[in-house]
C-alpha cells in the first residue's frame, strides 16, 4: 500500500463499514479491524471488489495487549493517518445504573472506552513522531451531559460514551488542540440502520458516515476547530 491509510476498528460492518467505503473511494488504503474473522474477511473482499486496497486484523479491542501487539506492531497499521474508532456496543435495555451486573458493565465499558483508549494508545505514538493525522472516535449523543445524555436508563452505554467525549477532549488538549498537527474529534452518528440500531432506524450507515469521513478529509488550517463533538458536521454540545 502505497496511498493514505486509514484504520478502522468496527470496520466490517454498519457505519465503519460505510466509512470505509467512502473513503476508499477517496483513495485511502484500509486496515479493517474487527472481533469476528469471517466478518472482517467478508467486509475486505466487499472492499476489494470495489477496487480498494484493503487488508483485516481480526482483534478484540477490550484487550490491549492484543491490540497494542497487532495494531501497534503493524506497518500499516504505524503508516496510519486516519484512526477511526466505531466499534461499539450497547448495553442491556434494562441496564439502569442500579441494575447493572458486574460483567455487563466490564463487557460495554471494555469495548467502547477501553477499547477506544486501546486503539488510540497503539496508532497515535506514530502520528505524534511524523506531527500528521486524524483521530476520529465514534461517541454517541446518549453520552452528552446535555439534551438526550439526561434521560437515564442504559447506564453502561451512556457513560462509557461520555467517557469517549472526555477521553477525545482531552487528547485533543494534550495534543495541543491541533497545532502539532493531529486532528482529534468525536461524532455522534445519531440512530442508524445497523445492528445496533435496528432495522426501522432513520439514518443509513451512509448518512452516518458522512461526518466520519469529512472529519477525516478535511484541511487542517491554522484555525481549525479540533476536540469538540460533531453531528452532521456541525459542532453540538457535549
Amino acid at each position: 500500500m502505497t496511498q493514505r491509510i486509514a484504520v478502522i476498528t468496527g470496520g466490517s460492518r454498519g457505519i465503519g463499514l460505510a466509512a470505509a467505503h467512502e473513503l476508499g473511494r477517496k483513495g485511502f488504503s484500509l486496515v479493517i479491524v474487527g472481533q469476528h474473522e469471517p466478518r472482517v474477511d467478508q467486509a475486505v473482499s466487499e472492499l476489494v471488489s470495489f477496487g480498494v486496497e484493503a487488508v483485516p486484523i481480526v482483534v478484540d479491542v477490550a484487550d490491549s495487549e492484543v491490540v497494542m501487539r497487532e495494531l501497534g506492531e503493524h506497518p500499516l497499521a504505524q503508516d496510519a493517518e486516519v484512526l477511526v474508532t466505531c466499534a461499539g456496543v450497547m448495553s442491556e435495555k434494562m441496564a439502569k445504573t442500579l441494575r447493572t451486573s458486574a460483567a455487563e458493565w466490564d463487557r460495554v465499558m471494555g469495548v467502547n472506552l477501553n477499547g477506544t483508549f486501546n486503539a488510540i494508545s497503539a496508532i497515535a505514538p506514530a502520528m505524534v513522531q511524523r506531527r500528521s493525522g486524524r483521530i476520529i472516535t465514534v461517541s454517541a449523543c446518549l453520552g452528552r451531559f446535555s439534551g438526550p445524555g439526561l434521560a437515564g436508563g442504559l447506564a453502561p452505554y451512556r457513560i462509557s460514551k461520555a467517557g469517549v467525549n472526555a477521553l477525545t477532549k482531552n487528547l485533543a488538549a494534550e495534543l495541543g488542540s491541533g497545532t502539532r498537527g493531529i486532528l482529534v474529534d468525536a461524532m455522534c452518528p445519531n440512530h442508524t440502520r445497523t445492528d445496533m440500531g435496528g432495522p426501522d432506524a432513520p439514518r443509513s450507515p451512509q448518512e452516518s458516515a458522512d461526518t466520519i469521513v469529512w472529519l477525516a478529509t478535511r484541511e487542517h488550517t491554522a484555525d481549525i476547530v479540533t476536540g469538540v463533538l460533531w453531528e452532521d458536521r456541525q459542532i453540538v454540545p457535549w
